[in-house]
């Protein structure tokens, strides 16, 4: 028989809300270093000399290669004057911007070359041709798939536990072992994850859906 309370559910709430503030502000910060990174990593990858775009991708082939437990691992022993927090969503950030790299890099090779051909015909400065022609094409082609990414790093932010953040599955494994109360407190924490995570993905493929076609 399930043992389920409604009065340790509440109970659990607000540690449970805690740990989800704590989830969200590292998706979100998490989710802008690595657009801004993975964004930085295609262009270089795209643009720069060989001497320097090969070591940039092979950088980013190694991070996308091994477990971001790995990672979190390393840099905690690695650099102990940081916070839990500051190392957990850098290395989100940085683990991520691997991934985004490459959808970066799908988007800007669905660019015409014909949009390429154009505005170097009109003699437009590298850096202009990038903002004013290419990036905007690259940005809508790339949203779906940005979006998706960032639901799949909300969903990794779990792996911070292993560097003592208490993001909210920490918050909920605290609570269930102090209460006694695990069914609540997960099922909470499961729930606290659907809330967030369903209606951001029904809104990537509206968006999607509304981008093709």
């Amino acid at each position: 028989m399930i043992d389920w309370s409604w009065q340790r559910a509440q109970d659990s709430l607000p540690v449970l809300w805690d740990g989800f503030q704590i989830t969200l502000l590292a998706t979100f910060i998490g989710f802008l270093i690595a657009a801004v990174l993975g964004l930085l990593i295609a262009i270089i990858r795209r643009s720069a000399p060989r001497w320097l775009a090969l070591p940039v991708q092979a950088a980013a082939e190694f991070v996308r290669l091994t477990p971001i437990v790995v990672q979190l691992l390393f840099v905690y022993a690695l650099a102990p004057q940081f916070t839990a927090l500051t190392i957990g969503v850098t290395v989100l950030g940085v683990h991520y911007s691997s991934y985004m790299a490459e959808v970066y890099r799908a988007g800007i090779e669905e660019v015409p070359q014909g949009q390429w051909e154009a505005a170097h015909a009109l003699s437009l400065p590298p850096r202009r041709i990038w903002w004013a022609v290419i990036l905007p094409q690259v940005m809508r082609n790339s949203l779906p798939a940005l979006g998706n990414n960032a639901v799949s790093m909300f969903k990794d932010t779990p792996y911070l536990f292993t560097i003592t953040v208490v993001e909210l599955v920490t918050a909920a494994q605290t609570y269930g072992a102090a209460h006694f109360a695990y069914l609540e407190a997960f099922t909470l924490a499961g729930a606290f994850f659907l809330v967030a995570s369903y209606p951001t993905s029904v809104l990537i493929r509206l968006l999607e859906k509304r981008l093709v076609y």
